[in-house]
């Protein structure tokens, strides 16, 4: 893989992440599906409608009207929504990217919130026209991090999750030791990329910079999932933590 096609970021603990870009094919693919699922949806309330309209007309003569506009405000809800309203929920994934193992993160390789999700969904607008999403495929043509006009206005990329999968951490725990009721949910990620980059790579590091990159990287975890210290060394706190969220993913 090329430079170019991926995003690296250093991190405060001197860890470079890479994260590998989403092309236009992969995108267009999850959009194909996104785009079936939405007209689905759409199909759904229409036969809904075709199927009460006649009774609902015997008792209120004005129903048709009404349900026409309704939906047509659910067809805008529909389009408009569906992209920034499971982006925000599902951590930067549609159901058509979930599919194709594609995501949303921000530049800085943090997961988006509410108003990037919605910065860049409002922008689709523009990047569909004139049909096709011409502007927006010609912008990630142009762009070297594969950007549409969105992710510029939102400051965010579009990534594989490959790297999650490809990435070995080196364990010094057994599997069969680690049992915790940790809220490993909350971890992000970029925070499972994080951990897991520090457990690959930490036998390369001097022993003070392993010592003070697994402290930074556990402390931020035991505030963020409000782990109170209870004698696990840092390290052993981070296998755990990867381990569980791995498993997260199959369960």
């Amino acid at each position: 893989m090329s430079p170019s096609d991926k995003l690296t970021i250093d991190t405060p603990e001197q860890i470079p992440l890479e994260f590998p870009l989403a092309g236009i094919g992969s995108r267009f693919l999850a959009l194909a599906l996104d785009s079936l699922i939405q007209t689905f949806a759409y199909l759904i309330f229409w036969l809904l409608f075709a199927w009460f309209e006649p009774d609902l007309t015997k008792i209120w003569p004005k129903a048709t009207t009404w349900a026409f506009a309704i939906l047509i405000i659910i067809g805008f809800i529909l389009y408009s929504g569906y992209f920034a309203l499971f982006e925000t929920l599902w951590n930067g994934q549609t159901p058509g990217k979930r599919a194709v193992r594609i995501r949303v993160i921000k530049d800085s390789g943090r997961p988006i919130s509410v108003y990037e999700a919605i910065a860049r969904n409002v922008i689709r607008l523009i990047d569909q026209l004139p049909s096709i999403y011409a502007v927006g495929m010609i912008s990630v043509f142009l762009s070297s991090r594969n950007k549409r006009l969105g992710d510029y206005v939102a400051g965010t990329v579009v990534v594989h999750e490959s790297a999650l999968t490809e990435l070995q951490p080196v364990w010094q725990m057994e599997k069969a030791e680690v049992a915790s009721p940790l809220k490993v949910s909350l971890i992000s990620l970029a925070d499972l990329e994080l951990i897991e980059t520090f457990l690959q790579r930490r036998y390369d590091l001097g022993l003070e910079v392993r010592k003070q990159t697994a402290e930074q990287i556990a402390g931020r975890m035991r505030q963020k999932l409000q782990i109170t210290p209870d004698g696990t060394s840092d390290e052993d706190l981070l296998e755990k933590l990867a381990r569980e969220r791995r498993d997260s993913f199959s369960s």
